[in-house]
C-alpha cells in the first residue's frame, strides 16, 4: 500500500469515526424528545375554546406526502412548491413551547391543532400573500420568514413557526420556508446537501415576497438553516439583481450551523451589509460543539467567541448563554425568546446609530445596557459594527 493510500485510508476512517459520534451525541441529545411522524397532521373540527387562530404560507423545497395528514414528506421536490396552513395555539400555552396532542388530531383546549391546510400553485400563494397583507393597515404590513434547521419535520417546522408568531404578538404575515430536512439525528449529510438545493428556493421566494404588497421582510433562520440564508444572500448579491433595501427588515440568525471560515467568504464576498445581521449566540450549545467536531474543529458561527470579528463583518451579536433553553442540547434558545421579540425590536431599532468613535468596551456597554434594559431575558447585545446611542 502506498503512503498515499494509507493517508486517505486514515482521513476517511476519522471521518467515519466524526460521524458516529457526532450521530451518537445527537441522538443522545434528542432520546428524550417525542416527535411527531407521518399522520401527525390531521385536522380537527373541534370547537376552538378560546384558543388562538394563526395563518402560515408555506414555500418549500419538500416533496408533497403520500401518507395522509403529513402533507410534506423528507423528500426534495423538482421544484419550488407552496401551501397555507392554519394552526390553533391552546389557551393553556406556555410561551417557547409547542403542546403536542398525544393522539393527533388533538384538544384545541390543550394542544396545538391544525385547522385547515391546502396547497397552493405559485399564483395561489401570491394571492393568499396579498389577501393576508391586506388584512393589516398600512405601515404594519411586515411578512416574517423563518427558515427552519438540521433534523426538523414539517409538522415540527410549521408548528414551530406558530409558536414563534404566537409568542412574538407581532402582527407581521408569518411565511415559514422549509427545506427537505431528513429529519432525523443520522441524516446531517443528506439534510446539508437538501440545505444547499434549497437556496434557489429560498431566492425565489424572496423575490416574491418582495415584489408583493410586503412593506418590510424580516427574516430569522435557525442552525443548518442559516447555511441556506447566507448562501441565498450571497446568490443575490452576485446575481447584480439585490433585493431592495428599503424592504429588508431584520435579519437574524439564531445558533447558525455555519462554518466560521465559510461565513466569513461569504460576507467579503458580499460585502457589509447596508443593515447588521443579528447572530444569536450561545457558548453551551451542545449540537453546535457535536457539529464542529463533525467539521473538523474550525469552529461554528452560532459558538464563535471573537464578536469583535463579527462586528468587523457586519454583525451585532445577542449573547443567549445564561436564557435557559428549552431543549437538552441547548440549542433552540431561539424559542425561548420570541416573547420578548417586540421589546428587543424595539431596543435594536430605537438605538441612533453612528461611526464607531469609541473604545470596544464602551459600545458593549452602551448596547448591553439598553438592551437590558428593554428585555426581561439575561441576554445581552456584545457589540456591534457601528456605535449605539440611545435614541431618547
Amino acid at each position: 500500500m502506498t503512503r498515499d493510500q494509507t493517508g486517505t485510508g486514515a482521513f476517511a476512517m476519522r471521518h467515519v469515526r466524526r460521524i458516529g459520534l457526532l450521530s451518537a451525541m445527537l441522538i443522545v441529545l434528542a432520546a428524550c424528545a417525542v416527535r411527531p411522524g407521518d399522520g401527525s397532521l390531521q385536522i380537527s373540527d373541534k370547537p376552538l375554546s378560546g384558543a388562538t387562530d394563526h395563518t402560515v404560507l408555506v414555500a418549500t423545497t419538500r416533496k408533497r406526502a403520500e401518507a395522509p395528514a403529513t402533507i410534506f414528506s423528507r423528500g426534495r421536490a423538482d421544484q419550488l412548491d407552496h401551501a397555507i396552513a392554519t394552526v390553533s395555539v391552546p389557551p393553556t400555552h406556555v410561551p417557547g413551547k409547542i403542546e403536542w396532542a398525544s393522539i393527533p388530531p388533538g384538544d384545541p383546549a390543550t394542544d396545538y391543532t391544525l385547522r385547515s391546510a391546502s396547497y397552493l400553485d405559485d399564483a395561489g400563494f401570491v394571492a393568499a400573500l396579498d389577501r393576508e397583507l391586506l388584512k393589516r393597515p398600512k405601515g404594519q404590513r411586515s411578512v416574517f420568514v423563518f427558515v427552519h434547521g438540521f433534523n426538523t419535520r414539517f409538522p415540527e417546522a410549521l408548528y414551530r413557526m406558530v409558536q414563534l408568531k404566537h409568542d412574538s404578538k407581532l402582527p407581521q404575515v408569518p411565511v415559514l420556508f422549509t427545506w427537505a430536512s431528513g429529519g432525523n439525528v443520522t441524516d446531517y449529510l443528506y439534510d446539508t446537501n437538501s440545505a444547499t438545493i434549497a437556496r434557489d428556493g429560498l431566492e425565489r421566494t424572496l423575490r416574491t415576497l418582495a415584489a408583493s404588497r410586503a412593506e418590510k421582510i424580516n427574516i430569522l433562520a435557525h442552525s443548518m438553516g442559516n447555511w441556506v440564508l447566507t448562501e441565498t444572500m450571497r446568490q443575490i448579491r452576485i446575481s447584480g439583481r439585490p433585493l431592495p433595501q428599503s424592504k429588508i427588515g431584520i435579519i437574524a440568525m439564531a445558533a447558525p450551523d455555519l462554518d466560521i471560515d465559510v461565513f466569513r467568504a461569504q460576507m467579503e464576498r458580499m460585502g457589509k451589509p447596508p443593515k447588521p445581521f443579528v447572530i444569536l449566540v450561545s457558548k453551551d450549545d451542545r449540537a453546535l460543539k457535536a457539529s464542529n467536531l463533525l467539521a473538523g474543529g474550525s469552529g461554528r458561527l452560532g459558538s464563535y467567541q471573537d464578536e469583535e470579528e463579527l462586528a468587523r463583518l457586519g454583525a451585532v451579536v445577542i449573547d443567549l448563554t445564561d436564557v435557559k433553553a428549552g431543549d437538552a442540547a441547548n440549542h433552540g434558545k431561539f424559542a425561548q425568546i420570541a416573547q420578548a421579540a417586540p421589546e428587543l425590536r424595539q431596543a435594536l431599532s430605537s438605538l441612533r446609530l453612528e461611526r464607531r468613535v469609541g473604545t470596544t468596551e464602551t459600545t458593549v456597554d452602551a448596547v448591553g445596557n439598553t438592551a437590558k434594559a428593554a428585555v426581561t431575558f439575561p441576554l445581552k447585545i456584545l457589540t456591534a459594527p457601528i456605535t449605539a446611542l440611545s435614541g431618547r
